[in-house]
C-alpha cells in the first residue's frame, strides 16, 4: 500500500457557525478548539488488507470536529505520531502501510494557527473492530502513549529547499509548496535517562561539503539556557533534562547550518517544540474553608454557594478539568443529602425542602474536587469544607408566657414600670425577626401607659407616661398585642398567644392641695395702704375621700408687704404697694404661698404652692428728673451752643411726659441771663439770652413737671460751665480751668505752695536719714563711768544724830514667829508670800551699751518686770492691820508747843502762791 492511501474514520471537521439562522434557537458563544478532548476511532480490518476507506460522513458520532470561529483562520494539523498525519481538510490517514493493530494506538493531534501563536490539542485513540479488550482512556494508557512518543525513532528533519519540475520542451517549471515542519513533542516529568535526542537536522549538502549545525532560541542558547543542544556535526538535537509543563510548555528554536567557514548554507528551520502534558498536579481549592448561606424554608434549587478549585495542569485536556462532588453532610437532618453540587462549576443548592433553623442552624459540607473530568480511578483529588449557615426567616410569631398579668401603681407617679410582660419567640435572638413590638389596643383611651421592650431580655415594659387619679380610676383592664420588628414570613399566621390582658390597680395616696388657679393674677393701684384686703388664695385638697384640714402660709414675699390667713387663705397687705420697686417686674409683684394638709394615717404631710402675682397700676407718685445735671456753654453766645435737656419719671405712661420746662422768678438773674425753648413733648433747649457771660460756674434752677393727673413738680438744678471756646466751639483747655472758679494768679499760688510742701517734706526725710546715720556712727562723748544712766547715785546725808539713828527696822518686817498671828482673834490675816515657781528672766544690758538701746532696754525690762509673778507685790490677799507686838517709843503726850501763846503764822504768805491756802488756814486773813 503506497503511502498516504490509508484513509481513516476519523476527519476532522473545521465549522464556523458562532451565529444562529433566523428561526433558531441562540447557540452559545464560539470558542475555537476540538469539540472534545479525545476521541475514539474504530478501524475496521478492511484497512489493514489495503482497501481505502474515503472521508466517513455518516459516522458523525466519530468524527473529531474543530472549531475555528474565523472562517479565514488557517490551521496546520500535526500528529505525534511519525506513522500518521492529518490532512488540511481535516482528514487522518496513515504514512505508510498500517501492518498490524492488535494494541490500540494513541497519539496526539496538535492545530496551530498559521499566522497566530494559539495551539489547540487533542488524543487519538486507533482501535481495531472487534477486538476483545479495547483499552479505555486511563492514566495506564496515557502513560503507554507517552512513553511510545518517548521511545518512537527520532525523525529527521531536512532543511526545507525550493524543487523545480516542468517540461523540457517548452522549459516551463513549477514550483512545489514548502513542507510545513511538525512540532516536536516533549512529555513533561520524563524521567531519562538525559541526554535524549528528540530529531536529527539534516542538510542534503552534507555530501558535498562539511557542515556544521547550531540551534538558538530561548532553551538553547537564551534563557532558560542549556534545556535543548545538538551535536554540531551530526545534526542529533537533545533534551538534556526534564521538562515541567506548568513552568514551560513551548518553544521555539531555530535550527542553522553553516558550512566550516561559517557561512550560512541553508535558510533557518523554524523548530516548535511542545511539552506534553502530564496529570502531576491536584486541584487546589482558593479557600480550604467556605462560608455560605441560605434561608431557611427555601425551596429546592435555591442557590447556596459556589466553591472553586483550579488545577495546574492543562485545561484544555483531561489532565486539568475538575469536576466536583459531595463527599459527606452533617448533621444528617431531615434528609442526609439536602444539597447537590453542579460537577462542573461548584455551584452548590439545595435539592430537598424543609431547611429549619430552629432545628438546624449550620450544615458542614466536605466537596471533593478531581481532575481527569472527574475519573476517580485516576484523577487527583483534592478537598475543602464548606459551612452553610441557615439563615432565619420571621417564621415564629412571638408568644405571650400567660393570658393574664397584673400590677399595681400609686396614684400620681409616671416613669414607673408596672410589670414585665415575658414573651417566647423562637427565631434569632437580637434580631429583627425576634425583637418583640408591644401595643395597647384597648382599656387606655387617655393614653397613661406605654410598653417599651427590654433589649436584652425581650420583655415588655408596661410603663406609666402620664399620672393616673385613684379619685378618677381605681383599676385598669388592657388588653395588649405582642408582634416583630419584621413582618411574619409569607404563610405564616398569628398565634393566639400573642394577646393578653393586663389588669391594673391604682393605690391612693395623700395627695397635696392644690389651688384651683395658678398663678392667680390680681389688679391693684399701687400705694394702697397696709390692712388692705387683696384677695382669697384658697387652696382644695384633691383626696375627696378624706376629710382634711388645708393650712397657709407664705413662702416666698420679697418685698414683704403681703400676709397670708392661715386658715382661709386671706391675703392681705403690710406695707404700701409700690410699682416703682425693684421686685416689681413689667409692674407684676408675685409671692408665693404654701398651702399643707394634715397627713393622713400612716402618710405624711403633703404641701402644694400657689404663685399669685400682683399687676399694680401706675399712680402719679413720682416727680420727674431734670437731665443732665451738667452742661458746658461758650460765654459767647453762639447758635450752637445750646444745652438739650430732657427728664426721667420713674411712672409710666399717661403720668411722665410731655414734660413742661421753665425757669423759676428768683433768683432774677436766671431768666436774665438764660431762656429755655421746647423742642417736643420730652426735650428742650437752655441757652444764654445774653450776648456775653462770664465764665465761670453757674447753677441754674429748673421747675420740671409732668403730665400726671393731677401734675408733679420738681425744681431740679443743673450746673453749667460757662468757658471760651475756640473757633470750632469748643471749651478750651484755660476756659476750662477758668470756668471751674480759680484765676490764673490762685492757680499759680496752689502750685507754688504744692511745691513747697514737696520741698520740706524732702528736706526731713534727708535730715532724719542722716541723724540716724551719726547716731550710728558717732562714738559716746563721756566715760562709760560718768554716765548717769542706770547708775545709783550716792549723795551725803545730814542725819538727825545718834537719837535718829536709834529705831527698830523689825517692827516693819515680817516676824520670823507666827504666834501671834495664830493667837490673835479670828479675823482676815495678812498673808505676803512668794510663789515658788522659776524666776523669770530679765534683759542683760551689754557692757559698751548704744545710747539709742536706754529706752529699747527699761522698756523690755518693765515688761518682763509686769509678767514676772514673783516680784513684789506678790499676787495674794493683804491685810495692813498687824503694828508688832509692841512699841518701843514712849507716850508722845508730853510734847508741848514752845510758847503758851498763839504762833504767828502770817510768814506763811510770805511764800508765794503756793502756800496761799495754807496762809489762809492758820492765818486766818482778812475773815476774821
Amino acid at each position: 500500500m503506497n503511502a498516504g492511501c490509508v484513509i481513516l474514520a476519523c476527519t476532522l471537521l473545521v465549522g464556523a457557525s458562532s451565529g444562529s439562522k433566523a428561526g433558531q434557537p441562540l447557540k452559545p458563544p464560539c470558542r475555537p478548539g476540538f469539540s472534545q478532548n479525545f476521541y475514539t476511532v474504530i478501524v475496521s480490518r478492511d484497512v489493514l488488507h489495503g482497501q481505502s476507506i474515503l472521508k466517513d460522513t455518516t459516522l458523525s458520532s466519530e468524527r473529531v470536529k474543530f472549531e475555528d470561529c474565523q472562517r479565514n483562520r488557517e490551521v496546520g494539523f500535526v500528529s505525534s505520531d511519525p506513522n500518521f498525519s492529518v490532512r488540511p481538510d481535516g482528514t487522518v490517514y496513515a504514512e505508510q502501510e498500517v501492518a498490524n493493530l492488535s494494541e490500540p494506538v494513541q497519539f496526539m493531534v496538535t492545530a496551530r494557527g498559521l499566522h497566530d501563536p494559539h495551539i489547540w490539542e487533542t488524543t487519538v485513540k486507533l482501535a481495531l473492530a472487534g477486538h476483545p479488550h479495547p483499552l479505555p482512556f486511563t492514566k495506564i494508557g496515557i502513560e503507554e502513549m507517552l512513553s511510545r512518543v518517548w521511545d518512537s525513532p527520532p525523525r529527521v528533519i531536512k532543511f526545507l529547499r525550493k524543487h523545480q519540475r516542468g517540461s523540457s520542451a517548452n522549459g516551463l517549471r513549477r514550483q512545489k509548496r514548502d513542507w510545513v515542519i511538525p512540532p516536536i513533542n516533549v512529555p513533561e516529568n520524563s524521567r531519562g535517562p538525559f541526554p535524549h535526542m528528540l530529531v536529527r537536522i539534516r542538510s542534503d549538502q552534507d555530501k558535498d561539503v562539511g557542515i556544521r549545525y547550531s540551534i538558538t532560541g530561548a532553551g538553547a542558547d537564551q534563557p532558560p539556557s542549556g534545556i535543548y543542544n545538538i551535536d554540531p556535526i551530526s545534526g542529533n538535537m537533545f533534551v538534556t533534562q526534564p521538562l515541567d509543563r506548568e513552568e514551560r510548555a513551548s518553544f521555539h528554536l531555530r535550527a542553522h547550518a553553516v558550512d566550516m567557514n561559517g557561512n550560512q548554507v541553508e535558510n533557518p528551520i523554524d523548530l516548535y517544540i511542545y511539552v506534553i502534558d502530564m496529570n502531576d498536579n491536584r486541584p487546589e481549592f482558593q479557600n480550604q474553608v467556605y462560608n455560605g448561606s441560605v434561608a431557611e424554608g427555601s425551596k429546592p434549587g435555591s442557590s447556596v454557594m459556589q466553591v472553586t478549585a483550579t488545577d495546574s495542569d492543562d485545561s484544555t485536556t483531561a489532565n486539568g478539568m475538575v469536576r466536583y462532588r459531595i463527599l459527606s453532610q452533617s448533621p444528617h437532618s431531615p434528609i442526609p443529602n439536602m444539597f447537590t453540587i453542579n460537577s462542573e462549576t461548584g455551584d452548590i443548592v439545595t435539592v430537598a425542602a424543609g431547611l429549619d433553623r430552629e432545628k438546624v442552624s449550620q450544615y458542614t459540607i466536605i466537596v471533593q474536587a478531581t481532575d481527569m473530568e472527574g475519573n476517580l480511578n485516576f484523577g487527583l483529588s483534592n478537598t475543602a469544607t464548606a459551612l452553610i449557615s441557615i439563615t432565619d426567616i420571621n417564621d415564629n410569631p412571638p408568644e405571650l408566657t400567660v393570658r393574664t398579668f397584673s400590677g399595681e401603681v400609686p396614684e400620681n407617679k409616671v416613669n414607673v414600670v408596672v410589670t414585665n410582660l415575658t414573651v417566647v419567640d423562637r427565631d434569632q435572638p437580637h434580631s429583627p425577626n425576634w425583637n418583640a413590638v408591644y401595643r395597647i389596643v384597648s382599656g387606655d383611651p387617655s393614653g397613661h401607659f406605654t410598653i417599651r421592650t427590654n433589649p436584652i431580655t425581650n420583655e415588655g415594659m408596661l410603663t406609666v407616661v402620664k399620672p393616673v387619679d385613684f379619685e378618677m380610676n381605681r383599676a385598669f383592664m388592657l388588653t395588649v398585642v405582642v408582634s416583630n420588628q419584621a413582618h411574619l414570613a409569607s404563610g405564616i399566621q398569628s398565634s393566639l398567644q400573642s394577646t393578653a390582658g393586663v389588669t391594673i390597680s391604682v393605690q391612693d395616696v395623700n395627695e397635696p392641695p392644690v389651688f384651683p388657679v395658678n398663678p392667680k393674677m390680681i389688679r391693684f393701684e399701687e400705694g394702697v395702704p397696709a390692712g388692705t384686703t387683696l384677695t382669697v388664695f384658697a387652696a382644695q385638697d384633691p383626696d375627696h375621700f378624706i376629710h382634711q384640714t388645708v393650712r397657709y402660709s407664705k413662702l416666698s414675699d420679697p418685698a414683704n408687704w403681703l400676709k397670708i390667713n392661715r386658715t382661709n387663705g386671706q391675703i392681705t397687705t403690710m406695707a404700701l404697694l409700690d410699682r416703682e420697686s425693684i421686685y416689681v417686674k413689667n409692674n407684676v409683684y408675685e409671692a408665693t404661698f404654701l398651702a399643707f394638709d394634715n397627713g393622713k394615717s400612716g402618710s405624711p404631710q403633703a404641701s402644694g404652692t400657689g404663685t399669685l402675682q400682683i399687676y399694680l397700676i401706675d399712680v402719679n407718685d413720682n416727680a420727674p428728673v431734670l437731665i443732665p445735671r451738667e452742661a458746658q456753654v461758650c460765654e459767647r453766645a453762639r447758635p450752637n451752643s445750646r444745652i438739650n435737656i430732657t427728664a426721667s419719671d420713674a411712672d409710666a405712661d399717661p403720668n411722665i411726659g410731655p414734660f413742661v420746662f421753665e425757669l423759676p422768678s428768683f433768683p432774677a438773674s436766671v431768666r436774665r441771663n438764660w431762656t429755655i425753648s421746647r423742642l417736643n413733648g420730652d426735650y428742650a433747649q437752655l441757652r444764654l439770652r445774653i450776648p456775653y457771660l462770664e465764665a465761670s460756674v453757674y447753677e441754674i434752677p429748673i421747675i420740671v413737671s409732668d403730665s400726671g393727673n393731677p401734675p408733679l413738680s420738681n425744681r431740679s438744678v443743673i450746673r453749667v460751665k460757662v468757658c471760651p471756646c475756640d473757633d470750632n466751639g469748643d471749651c478750651s483747655a484755660t476756659g476750662a480751668v477758668a470756668a471751674a472758679g480759680l484765676g490764673t494768679g490762685a492757680i499759680i499760688a496752689i502750685l507754688i505752695c504744692i511745691i513747697i510742701l514737696l520741698s520740706m517734706v524732702l528736706l526731713f526725710v534727708v535730715w532724719m536719714k542722716r541723724r540716724e546715720k551719726e547716731r550710728q556712727a558717732k562714738p559716746l562723748l563721756i566715760d562709760p563711768e560718768d554716765d548717769v544712766r542706770d547708775n545709783i547715785l550716792k549723795y551725803d546725808e545730814e542725819g538727825g544724830g545718834e537719837e535718829d539713828q536709834d529705831y527698830d527696822l523689825s517692827q516693819l518686817q515680817q516676824p520670823e514667829s507666827l504666834d501671834h498671828i495664830i493667837n490673835k482673834p479670828t479675823g482676815v490675816r495678812r498673808v505676803d508670800e512668794r510663789p515658788v515657781i522659776a524666776e523669770s528672766q530679765y534683759p542683760v544690758r551689754p557692757s559698751l551699751p548704744h545710747p539709742g538701746d536706754i529706752g529699747d532696754f527699761i522698756n523690755d525690762g518693765l515688761r518682763a518686770a509686769d509678767n514676772d509673778p514673783t516680784a513684789p507685790p506678790y499676787d495674794s490677799l493683804l491685810v495692813f492691820d498687824y503694828e508688832g507686838s509692841g512699841s518701843t517709843a514712849g507716850s508722845v503726850s508730853s510734847l508741848n508747843s514752845t510758847s503758851s501763846g498763839d504762833q504767828d503764822y502770817d510768814y506763811l504768805n510770805d511764800w508765794g502762791p503756793r502756800f496761799k491756802k495754807l496762809a489762809d488756814l492758820y492765818g486766818g486773813g482778812d475773815d476774821d
